[in-house]
C-alpha cells in the first residue's frame, strides 16, 4: 500500500510547492515510485518547476471531466525516472471534492509507493476535508511570525479533528532570522505550533534557480541535503535533524 502525504500550510508563500517537488525528487531517487498531485489550482507551477510544461497532455482537469483515467493523466519527470506528477487543472476555478481526490488516490495507489498531495494554501474546510485521508500531514511554515501563527491555527484544527499524524517543516531558515531577532530560535517556532519537527529547509539560492529554470537541484545544494534527510525520516530511518544554522 502506498503512503499518502499531504503537504499544507496556513498561508501562501511558504514554499509548499517547492517542498513537494524537492521531497518528491528525494524519495524518487531513493528508488521509491512517487507521484505528486497538485491541488493548488490558482498557482499551477509543478510542471514549470520540473521543466516539463510543454509535455503535459492531460491534467487533473481532464480526470475530473471524465476525459481520461487518473493514471493516464500522470506525466513522468525526465530528471527522475521514479517521479511522476499530476498537474492542477488549467482552470483555476475548477471545483474538486475530498471524495474525488480520495477516489483518484485509490485508483493510482497500486502504481506508487508515495503519493504527495500539494494542497491549496490557506485555512479552509476544503483543505481539511482533503487532508483527512492522508497517512501523514506535513505542516509548512517559515520563520515569519504571521506564517507561524497561521500554521498554529491550522495544526490546532487538525488536532480538534483527531488527526495526530502531523509533522512540521520550517522552510527558508537563515541566520539572519535569528540575528535580526525575528525569532529567538527554532524551538520557539516548534513550541508555538505544537507539532513535532521533521526537518528544516535552509534559505537556498540554488533552490530558487532550480525551480525557476526547471533544473534539478545540484547534489551539493543545502536544500537537497535537507530534502534527503526528511525523505529518509519519512521512510522510518533514524536520521539527525539537519538545521544548517
Amino acid at each position: 500500500m502506498s503512503k499518502v502525504i499531504a503537504v499544507t500550510s496556513g498561508k501562501g508563500g511558504t514554499g509548499k510547492s517547492s517542498i513537494c517537488s524537492g521531497l518528491g525528487y528525494s524519495l524518487a531517487k531513493m528508488g521509491n515510485r512517487t507521484l505528486i498531485i497538485e491541488l493548488d489550482f490558482g498557482l499551477r507551477c509543478i510542471d514549470i518547476i520540473f521543466g516539463i510544461s510543454n509535455e503535459i497532455n492531460h491534467d487533473l482537469g481532464s480526470v475530473l471531466e471524465g476525459k481520461c483515467d487518473p493514471i493516464d493523466a500522470v506525466t513522468q519527470v525526465r530528471t527522475a525516472s521514479n517521479l511522476n506528477i499530476l498537474c492542477a487543472p488549467k482552470n483555476p476555478f475548477t471545483v474538486v471534492t475530498a471524495e474525488q481526490i480520495a477516489d483518484i488516490c485509490q485508483q493510482v495507489k497500486k502504481y506508487f509507493d508515495y503519493i504527495i498531495i500539494d494542497t491549496g494554501a490557506g485555512i479552509n474546510s476544503h483543505v481539511f476535508d482533503i487532508v483527512e485521508q492522508s497517512n501523514l500531514i506535513l505542516v509548512i511554515t517559515t520563520p515569519d511570525p504571521i506564517c507561524v501563527r497561521d500554521a498554529q491555527m491550522m495544526s490546532d484544527e487538525f488536532y480538534k479533528r483527531g488527526n495526530q499524524r502531523q509533522r512540521l517543516i520550517v522552510n527558508k531558515v537563515s541566520k539572519k532570522t535569528i540575528i535580526n531577532k525575528i525569532i529567538k530560535d527554532l524551538d520557539e517556532i516548534i513550541d508555538t505550533i505544537g507539532v513535532q519537527l521533521i526537518g528544516v529547509i535552509p534559505e537556498d539560492n540554488e533552490l530558487i534557480i532550480a525551480t525557476g529554470k526547471g533544473f534539478p537541484l545540484p547534489y551539493e545544494a543545502p536544500s537537497l541535503i535537507a530534502f534527503d534527510a526528511i525523505a529518509r525520516r519519512i521512510k522510518g530511518e533514524d536520521v539527525p535533524l539537519t538545521k544548517f544554522i
